[in-house]
């Protein structure tokens, strides 16, 4: 069983920048695919970025590349999740996830799931 604690969520302006930290309690950390997932307000979750065990490959969301970067130290046993250029819509409770397969955007592969920080982002 993998615990996955988030951190590092806030407000921010828009166009600022923060770094969302994900702990996980399993020392076979690197044995798994790791992603970054979101949910506004009245919306479904949905993706948005993956990072297979090694650390690539990495996928993306089109709403969020070129802004956001995944990255994870197996050392650590944390996933990151840089975002710069923040918008207004990217506004939501961000979740880590904990897969055994190939990185990937798809949510069912996930079978941990940490409890979520929220990021609001203010114009």
């Amino acid at each position: 069983q993998v615990q996955l604690v988030e951190s590092g969520g806030g407000l921010v302006q828009t166009a600022g920048s923060l770094r969302l930290s994900c702990a996980a309690s399993e020392r076979t950390f690197s044995n798994y695919a790791m992603a970054w997932f979101r949910q506004a307000p009245g919306k479904e979750r949905e993706f948005v970025a993956a990072i297979a065990w090694s650390g690539n490959p990495t996928y993306y969301a089109d709403s969020v590349k070129g802004r956001f970067t995944i990255s994870r130290d197996n050392a650590k046993s944390t996933l990151y999740l840089q975002m710069n250029s923040l918008k207004a819509e990217d506004t939501a409770v961000y979740f880590c996830a904990a897969g055994g397969g190939h990185a990937s955007s798809t949510r069912t592969i996930y079978h941990y799931w940490g409890q979520g920080t929220r990021v609001t982002v203010s114009s």
